[in-house]
């Protein structure tokens, strides 16, 4: 592949962040993971600089390198969290959100997976006792929230180990330690009846129920919950009345999301050259 350079006029065009900028877009354009020599044409450059520049950003979070295979993390949402929260993929949770918040009168939200935590994505928020507080770009440690439950159940054993033992960048001391023997049995039972429950187990009174989202290929690639305070909504409550609505959430938003990822993905996404 022969590298194009941009001949910009201004003397602080920094060539190499807009090489990484490529990347990221050649990465985001619908494949779940592309090999090295479809980013590198992809992105219209060689593959020695197209490695260096994959490397670099697997390094610092924002790529996943697995298989000789690459694909984008949830970091990214880091580079654009003011985008996230106003279109994109997740806007369009917005409204099933909402519609969930005004039949359980609780907050709801959406995460995905990033290392052993959870990153918030969407969330609709209500008035009321909270001991934890959580905005879009939150990170919780997957392990002890209901969200991360679901995600992790979708992993295989081998995978879910090598997550669990990664440190939380949450920053966040849970309310109790995690046995890991215990939280795969428990998984194994959220595999199968795909939706996941915590009591307690992030901070006092913090309890909710999740469901997964899953992409047009049948994976699971988020997670919607339910986020309650135990003072004001008990686990029967939970389960009996708000997990139905929930899994219907849950349908209407994975639909959602396979009719968006079914759009041609240079509709999609904004050509980096006219």
């Amino acid at each position: 592949m022969r590298e194009t350079g941009r001949h910009r006029t201004s003397p602080d065009f920094v060539e190499a962040v807009a090489r990484g900028l490529d990347v990221i877009r050649a990465l985001g354009t619908g494949a779940p993971s592309l090999a090295l020599s479809e980013v590198a044409e992809r992105a219209g450059l060689a593959r020695p600089t197209a490695h260096r520049i994959l490397l670099t950003l697997a390094d610092l979070g924002y790529v996943r390198a697995e298989a000789g295979a690459f694909s984008l993390t949830p970091r990214v949402l880091d580079l654009g969290l003011a985008y996230v929260t106003a279109s994109g993929v997740w806007d369009a949770a917005q409204h099933h959100l909402r519609q969930l918040v005004d039949a359980t009168g609780e907050s709801c939200s959406v995460a995905q997976l990033d290392g052993s935590d959870v990153v918030y994505v969407a969330r609709v928020a209500v008035p009321k006792l909270v001991t934890l507080r959580a905005d879009v770009g939150t990170r919780f440690p997957a392990a002890v929230t209901s969200l991360g439950k679901v995600l992790l159940a979708d992993l295989p054993t081998d995978e879910l180990r090598r997550v669990l033992a990664a440190p939380s960048r949450s920053g966040v001391t849970t309310a109790a330690p995690v046995d890991t023997a215990a939280l795969e049995e428990e998984l194994a039972l959220v595999r199968d009846r795909g939706w996941a429950t915590t009591d307690q187990q992030l901070a006092p009174a913090v309890r909710s129920v999740a469901a997964p989202v899953r992409g047009a290929a049948g994976r699971v690639v988020a997670a919607v919950n339910v986020n309650a305070h135990a003072l004001e909504t008990s686990m029967e409550t939970l389960v009996e009345h708000h997990l139905p609505l929930l899994l219907e959430t849950a349908a209407a938003i994975s639909a959602d999301l396979a009719r968006l990822q079914a759009v041609p993905s240079e509709l999609r996404v904004p050509s980096a050259r006219r």
